[in-house]
This record gives structure tokens, C-alpha cells and sequence, in this order.
């Protein structure tokens, strides 16, 4: 992997992270077996510690899991006053990087990383590229469909804010309106020459105007078969997305204490988790909110 993008991605990549956070990050790769650990989300862009740090783990060989990734949640205290809590997603590397190049029918790889990312752990330089090289091909997906669906010339947030409300319509899950742009505020210099840098990439020319916008040259043939690629995923998006949030509900290792904690912080109604209630989540969940609305109601 050579060239602008390459470029861009492996210095955003290789950012420095809070010790905690490579800490927790290594744990989790080598306790896996796995290849290498991503760190993304709100998380990676402020630096804090607190909330649900957001953890993508790569493992070698094939996918095990049909409908993946598998998802865990796991909190840890490295010290005495500090305790972090993880949001783990687990899955094949090969998986992952046939998703980041669109090649599956899955959308929220590409969609997810084509926003910024680190390497918190990688196990040798030959991990390390075959993650950039993922990275490489999420943001080439996005870049062409940004500029299939886009029009013949804009700013370059335009595309990028017009790929976020496609990827969210297709997906079953609800955003608040002007979600994409509080994504490319919150980000400013990961996209910005992004797309031009892709484009290279995917071998899509493209021009910058006197003002700014981007003008990239499409074919009409090259648009239409970017778009029958899209709507074949569009389709199945929300299907995809209910079976993952079906399995998650029998499968997410730790889901009642991240529940626990998520109805804590937002409510401040501490849940009392008994080890029936953290084996049979889903189960406890009617007794759980039951709970909630009398000691809400007492107070």
C-alpha cells in the first residue's frame, strides 16, 4: 500500500493513546490470540477515559461466527479510583477486510472506519499492514459510493455528510437528524482531503476547483455499476442489522452489567445484578425495569 492514503492512514493510525488504553488494548489482543486491537469512537477523538471505550479486535484464520462480529463488554481497574469500561467487537481479520472492501453484503464496516481509527496493539509489522490495508479499502468503499451518489461537483463534506445519511437509512437504528454532521465537525482534519486522497486510491480522478469544491470524473457507466452495488446492500441493510441485534441479545458476553451501568448513568438508580439476572439478561430485563420505576417512584 502506497500514496496519499497510505500516507495519511498510518500516521492517524499510529497516534499516541492513553497507556491505559494501549494497556487494556494489548490485554485484550493477546488474551485473544488476535492480530490486532482497534481503538475508535468519541473516545479516541477526546482522549478521556470515562464512558464505554470502543475496541474492534482482529483475529487471524477464518470467521467462526456467521453473523459477526461478537460483541463483549468487560470493565477493568488498573488503578485504585479508575475503572474502564470496554465495548468489545470480535472478528476474523480476512472477514474484516472482505467487509472493508465491500465485498460482503455488510455496510457498517466501510461506513465505521472510514471514520477515524488507531492501532491500539498489533502483534508484528505484518498485522500492522494488513490492518492499514483495511483501513485503505473501508474509505475507498466510501469514497466511491460518496461520489456515486453525490452530485457532479460539492465540497467535500457535502459527500462525506451524503454517504452518512445513506449508510443510516439502510441500517436498522435511528439518528438524530444532522447526525453526519456532528461526525465531520467532530473530525475536521481526518476528512478533510480524505476524499481526493481515496479517489487516487480507487483510481477515480477528480479535480479541486478555484473554491474549494471537488469535481470528480465519473462515467456514467462506472456510477451505475457503483449504484447497483449499492442498492443490493441497501436492501438487506436493516435485515442485517435486526439479526445482529437479535444474536447480541443472546450472545453479548456482559450485556447486564453494560445495561447496569448504561441505566445508571443516565437514570443515577443504581441496578442490583444477582447472578441470575447477569446468566438471563433478556429474562431479567422486565424485573430490572420494574425495579427502576419504583425506587424512581419513591424517590
Amino acid at each position: 500500500m502506497s500514496g496519499a492514503l497510505a500516507h495519511r492512514l498510518a500516521g492517524q493510525a499510529s497516534r499516541p493513546l492513553a497507556r491505559e488504553v494501549t494497556a487494556l488494548a494489548r490485554q485484550l489482543g493477546e488474551e485473544a490470540g488476535a492480530l490486532a486491537v482497534l481503538f475508535y469512537g468519541s473516545n479516541l477523538r477526546t482522549g478521556a477515559l470515562d464512558g464505554v471505550l470502543d475496541f474492534y479486535v482482529l483475529l487471524p484464520g477464518p470467521q467462526t461466527d456467521r453473523i459477526w462480529p461478537r460483541v463483549s463488554y468487560r470493565e477493568v481497574s488498573p488503578r485504585p479510583g479508575l475503572t474502564l469500561r470496554a465495548k468489545i467487537a470480535t472478528m476474523a481479520l480476512r472477514t474484516f477486510l472482505a467487509a472493508a472492501q465491500g465485498k460482503t453484503r455488510d455496510t457498517t464496516i466501510w461506513a465505521r472506519f472510514v471514520q477515524p481509527a488507531a492501532l491500539g496493539w498489533h502483534r508484528d509489522a505484518a498485522a500492522r499492514a494488513e490492518v492499514l490495508a483495511a483501513l485503505a479499502a473501508a474509505a475507498r468503499t466510501a469514497a466511491r459510493l460518496a461520489v456515486a451518489l453525490g452530485p457532479e461537483e460539492a465540497a467535500e463534506e457535502e459527500y462525506w455528510a451524503g454517504l452518512f445519511r445513506a449508510t443510516y437509512s439502510a441500517e436498522f437504528r435511528v439518528e438524530a437528524p444532522g447526525r453526519e454532521r456532528s461526525i465531520l465537525e467532530a473530525n475536521p482534519a481526518h476528512f478533510a482531503g480524505l476524499l481526493p486522497a481515496a479517489l487516487e486510491a480507487e483510481g477515480i480522478a477528480c479535480s479541486v476547483t478555484e473554491n474549494g469544491t471537488i469535481r470528480p470524473v465519473l462515467s456514467p457507466e462506472r456510477r451505475h455499476e457503483i449504484l447497483r452495488w449499492w442498492r443490493a446492500r441497501r436492501r438487506l441493510g436493516k435485515a442485517l442489522n435486526l439479526l445482529r441485534l437479535l444474536k447480541a441479545s443472546t450472545t453479548f458476553d456482559g450485556a447486564a452489567r453494560y445495561a447496569a451501568w448504561k441505566i445508571e448513568r443516565h437514570t443515577g438508580v443504581p441496578v442490583t445484578l444477582t447472578p441470575w439476572r447477569e446468566r438471563h439478561p433478556v429474562l431479567a430485563a422486565p424485573g430490572v425495569l420494574y425495579d427502576l420505576w419504583r425506587k424512581r417512584r419513591g424517590r
